[in-house]
């Protein structure tokens, strides 16, 4: 069994939070996710949002890693 929390968290943890409960979700997203949100994007045929928050860009990530099978 793995301990490392990093890798396995506990599933009552709070390192896995909702964006939508997220202190700073609704500031401009970061400039590692618009790099990878704007790859995803390309990769799914997709417009990309510069615009989003924290919050929104994580979703969105979600959204394109499921349609690309990248991430998981």
């Amino acid at each position: 069994m793995d301990d490392n929390p990093k890798t396995n968290p506990d599933p009552g943890s709070n390192t896995i939070k909702d964006p939508a409960d997220w202190t700073t979700g609704d500031e401009a997203m970061t400039g590692a996710q618009a790099s990878y949100l704007k790859t995803l994007s390309e990769e799914a045929g997709e417009e990309f949002d510069s615009g989003l928050s924290k919050a929104d860009a994580s979703k969105r990530i979600d959204e394109l890693q499921a349609k690309t099978g990248r991430g998981r």
